[in-house]
């Protein structure tokens, strides 16, 4: 028997329908996560079917963090004018340009790394991997695994989004594709602190930015 309480909890997590919730925590008895799972799957492949659409309108989003330690302006496409005003649509920019602000990105996806920084760092690592002592066959292996991590580490689409770290950043973008039925893309960012390159304290303003949103 699926409770009212489930489908609700099965709402806020995913951001998909009452019934498509009702739908999902049916198929698989009452399991929260695969519930969890069929539902992203979906989302997923309802993203996939809008690819080829256009999007055009949206917002170029701003966060200021820390008196103005910290600045980042995003923009984030949608395909009407309409979508773009719409509370769900403005929450989902003001959280993806406060996500840039903490966890550093460069880059949008790993489309965007160019064969050279990607070449550059597969050497760096495959020489890591020797000088710590790892077998010559296994090596390449090693270095492919650390490439995802590196990639992981600077795409935005692929990092842990910071107020919830079980869901990448694509999988929240495909989570509003589906539940917005628009095609939603990120563009472009730019983000920056004050006194970059400078040598100073550093500040854990993933910690500041989590706080910050539970005041």
């Amino acid at each position: 028997m699926v409770t009212a309480a489930q489908v609700k909890d099965l709402r806020e997590r995913t951001g998909a329908g009452m019934m498509d919730c009702k739908k999902a925590l049916v198929e698989v008895n009452g399991d929260m996560d695969k519930a969890t799972t069929l539902l992203r799957e979906k989302g997923l492949a309802a993203a996939a079917k809008k690819e080829g659409r256009i999007a055009a309108e949206g917002l170029v989003e701003s966060y200021i963090h820390g008196a103005g330690r910290i600045g980042v302006l995003v923009e984030v496409n949608c395909e009407t004018d309409f979508v773009a005003k719409t509370d769900d649509f403005k929450s989902f920019t003001k959280d993806i340009a406060m996500h840039i602000a903490a966890a550093k990105p460069i880059y949008v996806s790993r489309n965007e790394v160019s064969k050279e920084e990607i070449n550059k760092e597969r050497d760096i690592l495959k020489a890591q991997a020797l000088n710590e002592g790892k077998p010559a066959n296994i090596v390449e292996k090693m270095v492919e695994g650390r490439i995802d991590k590196f990639f992981k580490e600077i795409c935005l689409l692929e990092q842990p989004f910071v107020k919830d770290t079980d869901v990448t950043i694509e999988q929240l973008l495909n989570q509003k594709v589906a539940k917005i039925g628009e095609k939603i893309s990120i563009r472009r960012f730019v983000r920056y602190e004050l006194g970059e390159g400078i040598e100073k304290k550093q500040d854990n303003f993933v910690e500041e930015v989590m706080a910050q949103t539970k005041m």
